[in-house]
């Protein structure tokens, strides 16, 4: 990226430069700010900033730092210089406020030799520089490359290292290439702090050429198809009518409209708003020869239990396109817990070797018996749902012990949705020392939930919830192209896929809400770096996830692996094959995807984008949103195969994607 020095400027004037600018680092010990003005500039600010105060220029320097800091500085820049104590202390004020450190050296004379810069180098790692910079000045080329030789030794992004003088010049800009997460660049000629430094535009130019960078406020997200299939059953099986506000029509929601109709419900669609005049459900209360869950696994694996529990005759539950050669994993196993036996109509669209798996169509056979069972979470939790929302109906106790869960956001999303109808059950989580005291989801071993038996569904109004699913494309563009607001989420909600904000953050997105907890998220771009991330609680978020690594300079791991397997399609070798097309460097160790990825910035000056082309979505609406945000990264067009299954969850996403 493009970092502008601002100095001599008073804070009205760095606001108005701070609407042009991508990032900015302000010399606070040449600005004239008041302290409040300080807390304004930081706290207000999207642009990644520098707080920058020479300790030579101002002896109030480390308390004018803190300050920046504890306003949301996302950098400062502290020199190698600073005495001891004085370091110690901004260290554990940005690793309080999650503020990066960065230690620099400057040497206005000369350039030292390559041993002693590395040296350097390794005592500002010591000195606790996630990132370092070092800049000398220029005498002549060797010195140049002397300097830019120091990215040979350094994972990419921790490194700013360039020279001074128009001997120097030209380092700027290759630091870029060289993987630097940023150079510096002055407004004007007259603002340069520093000879040899080029102006933003001069930059841009050379960098960027004619790039397009996104930029789109206010993209209204659509409902969340977990809360909305689960509220269309349940309401569905309620005494009276309810009425579900913001809805959002897509092929799985209407999938569980028609289902519902089927079971007897009598639904409209007035605007956003469904009216649902329920059956008032029972055991053994509707005569149903088959119902059809459309493409949706969810709907699929929701419905098995409770026809099993409404319905005194087998059910022959039918699906279509790629849900039948998608096996119901452990659905053998977890039905007959309970009491329910599954009879596959016969495997013969799919491979040979899957033939012990179940498929659609089959049939279930009741009634589902109340009780105690000990059952597997490894194969998601989606049948596991439909046990929490079937069981109470039953007349009996039940305890539903869940060993290895996964997805366990979703269960607590069927528990939430469950009790606005009237639905009551008590649950508990286990774990070791360290789950109990971080809570960390990945980190439970097990689940128990408690649900009385003769319990009936009652009618509910409510405001069904935006979906982070669908946001998550729009935040992750935004986070490497530019500048995106996306409005409507809930920043309390309990989907899953709310973990891309924490994704982004980890990442080093520059992100803001405002109207908590519903309103708007604003994104923008910022020096990225690699990270971590673990989404076996939420595989949907792999596809695009796995572009933004794409997008950060280093190695960044991603586990989750195995749950992507039985998706739509083979959703990890889909992300492989799409990654290697586009030179993309990915690897899968067991459950474990290592991507290896480049900031937009190196790429732009290698002319490193994405390799465009012919592309398949194989036929999986995640896979086309992770290949529409990677085509504004592209040499090329990305041509996709089929677009039209993003329909599925989001039919309005190229639509709203053509906004940016």
């Amino acid at each position: 990226m493009i970092c502008t020095s601002i100095q001599n400027k008073e804070l009205a004037e760095i606001q108005e430069l701070l609407q042009t600018l991508e990032m900015a680092e302000i010399r606070l010990d040449r600005c004239a700010l008041e302290d409040e003005d300080i807390d304004t500039l930081f706290s207000e600010s999207d642009v990644p900033l520098v707080a920058t105060c020479r300790l030579s220029e101002e002896p109030a320097a480390p308390q004018i730092l803190e300050r920046a800091i504890q306003a949301g500085a996302k950098y400062v820049d502290l020199e190698m210089e600073a005495p001891a104590a004085v370091g110690r202390r901004i260290r554990e004020a940005c690793s309080e406020y999650g503020t990066v450190l960065i230690r620099s050296y400057h040497n206005f004379e000369e350039t030292p030799s390559r041993e002693v810069l590395l040296s350097l180098l390794d005592r500002a790692r010591s000195f606790g520089g996630e990132v370092v910079k070092i800049v000398t000045t220029a005498h002549s080329q060797a010195d140049c490359d002397t300097v830019l030789s120091l990215y040979d030794a350094v994972e990419p992004g921790t490194l700013v290292a360039f020279c001074m003088g128009e001997e120097g010049r030209q380092s700027r800009l290759e630091a870029l290439k060289l993987g630097a997460p940023y150079t510096y660049a002055c407004v004007t000629p007259g603002d340069a702090t520093a000879s040899g430094q080029w102006t933003t535009e001069e930059m841009r130019a050379a960098v960027y050429g004619d790039f397009r960078f996104v930029a789109s406020p206010q993209l209204p997200m659509p409902s969340s198809k977990s809360f909305a299939q689960r509220a269309i059953v349940a309401a569905s099986l309620a005494f009276g009518t309810s009425h579900l506000q913001g809805y959002s029509p897509c092929g799985d929601n209407e999938s569980a409209i028609a289902a519902c109709r089927a079971l007897g419900a009598t639904i409209s669609v007035e605007g956003n708003t469904i009216v649902i005049q329920g059956t008032g459900a029972s055991p053994a209360c509707l005569k149903l020869d088959e119902i059809h869950t459309g493409e949706s696994g969810f709907l699929t694996r929701f419905l098995i239990p409770l026809v099993a529990v409404i319905s005194p005759d087998r059910v022959r539950v039918s699906g279509e396109k790629t849900l039948l050669e998608r096996p119901l994993s452990d659905a053998h196993d977890i039905m007959a817990a309970y009491g329910v036996r599954l009879y596959p109509e016969g495997n013969k669209n799919v491979n040979e070797e899957r033939k012990a798996d179940c498929y659609l169509p089959l049939k279930v056979a009741g009634p589902l018996i109340p009780g105690r069972a000990d059952i597997s979470g490894k194969g998601g939790s989606q049948l596991i749902s439909g046990l929490l929302a079937a069981l109470p109906l039953a007349e009996g106790k039940s305890t539903v012990y869940v060993h290895d869960p996964r997805s366990i956001p979703y269960l607590f999303i069927t528990v939430d949705v469950l009790k606005k109808f009237g639905i009551r059950m008590s649950s508990e989580m286990e774990g070791d020392d360290e789950f109990l005291e971080t809570q960390d989801w990945n980190l439970c071993t097990g689940l128990n939930f408690h649900i009385k038996g003769g319990q009936r569904y009652q009618a509910a109004d409510f405001a069904i919830e935006a979906d982070w699913s669908s946001a998550a494309p729009f935040l992750t563009a935004g986070a490497i192209f530019g500048d995106v607001e996306v409005t409507g989420l809930d920043t309390t909600s309990l989907q899953a896929d709310i973990s891309i904000l924490d994704i982004l953050m980890q990442a080093g997105a520059s992100m803001s809400q405002l109207d908590e907890p519903t309103g708007s998220i604003h994104i923008k771009r910022a020096p990225l770096s690699p990270f971590e991330a673990d989404l076996n609680n939420c595989p949907d978020l792999f596809p695009v996830v796995a572009v933004l690594a794409a997008f950060c300079p280093g190695e960044s791991r991603i586990r989750g692996v195995q749950r992507l397997r039985h998706k739509e399609t083979d959703r990890a070798s889909a992300i492989c094959g799409m990654l290697e097309k586009m030179g993309v460097p990915v690897s899968v160790d067991d459950d474990e995807m290592t991507i290896t990825g480049m900031g937009l910035t190196q790429r732009l000056a290698t002319g490193a984008l994405l390799k465009g082309g012919s592309y398949s979505s194989h036929a999986d609406h995640r896979m086309v949103m992770a290949l529409k945000v990677a085509s504004l990264g592209a040499s090329s067009p990305i041509v996709i195969d089929d677009e039209a299954c993003v329909a599925k969850s989001f039919p309005h996403f190229n639509e709203l994607f053509e906004r940016l």
